[in-house]
């Protein structure tokens, strides 16, 4: 199924470039004016950009102590916001509410299948599936904001959003805040935050897209080995809404308790359709055993360049989407220069994007247990730790 968003339209006209490193102006923020940071011991560095607190390049050392640009994205920062080569979410904040939402459509107090219109009923508008559901957090989501940078240092930059009452249909206004911060030993901190004037959704995630060969040794997934501490799955429909169940991964292509390929068990799902009618892949959201920030969670590394990713998160859910529908034959992505573009383009299962979150939509199944209505008295907090280092 594919996972992006085609062309909307240029949704904004852009702003005088003007940014400062402390303290900018709202009224003067350059959306693509990049904000570049490095680890205080040179072990990794970033680039950032104001339009949808988006990481748009990501560099760590391989085996051979020679630096890749990992993460999936545009050279040409203005195809964030044109939406000329689709909208894929390379790499942003995605919110209000991240993954999908049944029928655009959520109560408060939460329901299971609520009514379309009635007290306490709110609707988004729907931007998937032919307008069945909503991703993202609407046409308009966070990824489509242009963040303000209130601070920035060498290696950290923490960036705001005023996301106000009634946007895309969510009551109340929310002030959310990210901090990216590079630490020693090619650490990646990110840390996010949300106040809500109302009770309202709040799900937030980062949308990265990773390479760890950056396609230098092969174009697909392949070399990527995956362990991931779960033993259970959301439950999807074919258009990978929830059903309210959760399935025991034991026995299937699913089970990454112990490490696998991952791009060698793609083709394994083909019967099962995890990733929605038609499709062949991974875009499932594990749920973790036993969540416990500090401990690495979820693992993948490359065996040709030696890169490894762990990731540690007080979130309890993790989802996975395994670049399937990322190749338009009509309108194919280049990819940055840095990974062999502008004349190659990023295909089908090239890729994998990793997004640590809550259980997703959990808002319309209340048999989860899992509240992620929030307000006045209680704030949303989201925080994980990116580990690269180099096995031979």
């Amino acid at each position: 199924m594919l996972r992006f968003i085609s062309s909307l339209g240029l949704l904004s006209v852009l702003l005088p470039a003007f940014v400062q490193a402390v303290a900018l102006d709202d009224s003067q923020v350059n959306p693509f004016k990049v904000v570049t940071l490095v680890a205080p011991d040179g072990s990794a560095k970033a680039n950032f950009i104001p339009f949808g607190a988006t990481a748009t390049n990501f560099w760590v050392k391989d085996k051979h102590g020679l630096f890749r640009d990992i993460l999936l994205g545009f050279d040409d920062h203005t195809l964030y916001q044109s939406d000329a080569k689709g909208h894929p979410y390379f790499g942003p904040i995605v919110g209000r509410y991240a993954n999908r939402i049944k029928n655009g459509t959520f109560s408060i107090p939460i329901s299971k299948n609520p009514p379309s219109a009635g007290p306490g009923i709110f609707h988004v508008p729907e931007n998937e599936n032919n307008g069945t559901d909503t991703l993202h957090g609407g046409t308009d989501g966070f990824d489509r904001r242009i963040w303000t940078v209130k601070a920035q240092t060498k290696n950290s930059a923490t960036f705001t959003l005023v996301d106000p009452n009634g946007m895309q249909g969510f009551p109340g206004t929310v002030h959310a805040t990210v901090t990216y911060t590079l630490e020693p030993k090619s650490v990646w901190k990110i840390s996010m935050h949300a106040t809500a004037t109302k009770k309202t959704p709040i799900m937030l995630s980062g949308h990265h897209y990773w390479n760890l060969e950056a396609y230098q040794e092969s174009q697909d997934l392949v070399g990527h080995q995956a362990e991931i501490a779960s033993s259970k799955i959301i439950a999807t429909d074919g258009q990978l809404i929830p059903t309210g169940e959760l399935l025991e991964v034991e026995g299937t292509p699913l089970d990454f308790r112990q490490a696998k390929s991952i791009g060698g068990s793609i083709n394994a799902t083909a019967p099962f359709a995890y990733c929605g009618n038609d499709c062949v892949g991974f875009d499932n959201c594990w749920i973790y055993e036993k969540p416990e920030f500090g401990k690495s969670l979820f693992s993948i590394w490359s065996v040709n360049s030696g890169i490894k990713l762990d990731v540690a998160t007080d979130q309890s859910a993790l989802q996975i989407y395994t670049c399937n529908g990322i190749f338009d034959p009509t309108n194919p992505i280049p990819r940055k220069a840095s990974q062999g573009g502008p004349q190659s383009v990023y295909t089908d299962h090239s890729c994998v994007v990793i997004e640590q979150e809550s259980w997703i939509d959990a808002i319309n199944n209340p048999e989860f247990n899992v509240d992620q209505i929030y307000g006045p008295g209680r704030d949303y907090s989201w925080e994980a730790t990116y580990t690269f280092s180099a096995v031979q």
